[in-house]
């Protein structure tokens, strides 16, 4: 790519992955949008950590992944590159350190947790946009374990950094 600008969206358009031009307000779009929006998310929680969590690094490759498939509707919509099974190996692993949870807990902690969190609520919003365009079930099953993998990880983080999670008080 020679150049950064194409010119080509100037217009409030873009190309999905067939060549079709569509408005860059059409729902597809903005829910491959809110995926980026995730992976950013991702990126500046990953960044805050002392090493960077090479879960979350190869998450964000099958976010480009899932991405690439929303933004095609010509593609299959099968999902069958997004791994749910490391995923939910990864949840056991961290689960295992874990105090069990007694109560709802709020989104806090150290930087990186409370990163982790946005990140979590983030993937919720991409994952009802997901339900609303009807994608496949791996899609949504994806997205849910995403979440369910993020809210692990931001206590576990905590856990690591000596911040206990803080319980919600009615």
């Amino acid at each position: 790519m020679a150049r950064i600008y194409t010119k080509g969206g100037d217009k409030g358009e873009t190309s999905l992955g067939n060549g079709q031009r569509v408005s860059k307000s059409a729902s597809r779009v903005c829910l491959y949008g809110e995926v980026d929006e995730l992976n950013s998310c991702l990126g500046l929680a990953n960044s805050m950590m002392e090493e960077p969590v090479q879960t979350v690094l190869a998450l964000q490759s099958r976010l480009f992944d899932l991405g690439a498939i929303l933004s095609n509707p010509d593609a299959e919509q099968s999902g069958s590159c997004l791994d749910i099974n490391s995923l939910e190996a990864e949840i056991d692993k961290m689960t295992a350190d874990l105090p069990e949870l007694e109560n709802f807990i709020l989104p806090a902690g150290c930087s990186a947790a409370s990163a982790f969190h946005v990140a979590r609520s983030v993937c919720r919003r991409v994952e009802r946009s997901a339900v609303r365009e009807e994608c496949s079930d791996e899609i949504i099953k994806f997205l849910n374990r995403i979440s369910d993998y993020l809210f692990t990880l931001a206590r576990f983080v905590n856990r690591q950094n000596g911040v206990d999670d803080i319980g919600w008080e009615k």
